[in-house]
C-alpha cells in the first residue's frame, strides 16, 4: 500500500503544492515541530551551562522529538487502516502530502528567474532571500542566480527525494520523523557557538537520514540531465556537508556551471571551495534550465515509485 500512498501524495503535491489559503488557516505540520524544538532550545540550551550538559540535552531533545512524532504517526497510521480498511491509502496519502515539496520548491525558485529577466535585482534578492540563509543584499545577478540554483539542488534532496525515500522505507512514521529531524537541523544544527553543542545530535542525525537520499538525488539529476557524472564523482566532497555536495555537484556538472565558492553569512565572508569547473557567471536562463532539470528528475522519481508499486 505504501507505494500507492507515495504516488497519490506525489500527485497531490504536484497539483496543489501546499496552498496559501490552507497555510493561512492551519499552518504547516513542521510548524508544530518547530515550536517543540524552540521550546526545548529556550529551556535547555542556556549559555551559562557547560558544553557537555547542553550536548546531552540536545540528544534528549532529538530523542523526545523522534519518539513523539514516530509514536503519533504509528498510531495515526493504524487508526486509518482500522477505520478505512482498503481505502486507507486515501487518508494516508492526505497525511503524507504536506511532507513533499515538489510544487512549492518550483514555485519559490521560478520568481527569482522572472525578476532577474525583468532587470529587478532588488526583487530577485528578496525572492532568493526567502529560501537561502546567506546574506543576499550584496549579491550581484550572478550571485543571486547561483544561490537559487544551489538551493534548488539541495532542496531536491531535502524536500522531495529524502521524504519520498523515507515514506517508501518507513511509511508515514519514517516520512514525518525525517521531516522533524530536518526541521531540527535547520533550526539548531549549526556550528556557531550558541548551537554547536546543543544542535550536534540534530545535525548528525540529519546527516545520517540524508546519506542515501543525497546520493540518489545526485544520480537522479545526472540521469535526468544526461551527463554531469565526472563533476559528481570529483566534487561531491567539496561541500562542508557530507550530503549536500552530491546534488550540487550533479547540478553544476549538468549545467556546466561553477557553484558554491566564497559566501557571506552574518556579515562574514566564508571561503568555500568551488563545485564544478564550468562558467562562474550563472544567469536567469540557467535557473530556467535548472528548473527543467529538476522537473525531469521528479519525473524519474514518479517512475521509480510506480515501478516499485508494480513490482510489489
Amino acid at each position: 500500500m505504501v507505494e500507492t500512498v507515495a504516488l497519490a501524495a506525489l500527485v497531490l503535491d504536484t497539483a496543489l503544492g501546499w496552498p496559501d489559503r490552507l497555510y493561512r488557516r492551519i499552518g504547516h505540520p513542521v510548524g508544530g515541530f518547530a515550536r517543540l524544538i524552540a521550546l526545548c532550545e529556550s529551556r535547555w540550551n542556556r549559555p551559562t551551562w557547560g558544553a557537555r550538559r547542553r550536548h546531552t540535552l540536545g540528544v534528549l531533545t532529538m530523542l523526545l522529538l523522534v519518539l513523539l512524532v514516530g509514536g503519533s504517526l504509528v498510531a495515526m497510521e493504524a487508526l486509518c487502516r482500522t477505520v478505512f480498511g482498503r481505502a486507507a491509502w486515501v487518508a494516508l496519502a492526505l497525511l503524507a502530502w504536506p511532507a513533499l515539496a515538489q510544487r512549492s520548491l518550483f514555485d519559490h525558485i521560478r520568481p527569482v528567474a522572472h525578476h532577474l529577466e525583468s532587470g529587478d535585482l532588488a526583487s530577485a534578492r528578496d525572492a532568493v532571500g526567502r529560501i537561502v540563509g546567506r546574506d543576499v543584499q550584496a549579491l550581484d545577478k550572478a550571485g543571486v542566480a547561483r544561490a537559487a540554483i544551489e538551493s534548488l539542488a539541495e532542496s531536491c534532496c531535502d524536500g522531495v527525494v529524502a521524504p519520498l525515500f523515507w515514506l517508501l522505507v518507513g511509511g508515514l512514521p519514517g516520512l514525518w520523523i525525517y521531516k522533524a529531524v530536518n526541521t531540527a537541523d535547520s533550526m539548531i544544527g549549526h556550528r556557531e557557538e550558541r548551537w554547536r553543542a546543543f544542535g550536534w545530535a540534530a545535525a548528525r542525525l540529519d546527516d545520517l537520514l540524508n546519506l542515501i537520499p543525497a546520493r540518489l538525488s545526485g544520480v537522479l539529476l545526472c540521469m535526468a540531465g544526461g551527463g554531469g557524472w565526472r563533476t559528481l564523482w570529483r566534487d561531491h566532497d567539496q561541500h562542508a556537508s557530507p550530503n549536500a555536495g552530491w546534488p550540487e555537484a550533479a547540478m553544476a556538472g549538468v549545467l556546466g556551471l561553477r557553484l558554491a565558492g566564497p559566501l557571506r553569512y552574518d556579515g562574514q565572508l566564508i571561503d568555500k571551495p568551488w563545485i564544478g569547473d564550468g562558467r562562474p557567471g550563472a544567469t536567469a536562463g540557467d535557473i530556467r534550465r535548472a528548473l527543467s532539470l529538476y522537473v525531469r528528475a521528479c519525473g524519474l522519481l514518479w517512475m521509480i515509485a510506480g515501478g516499485w508499486a508494480w513490482l510489489r
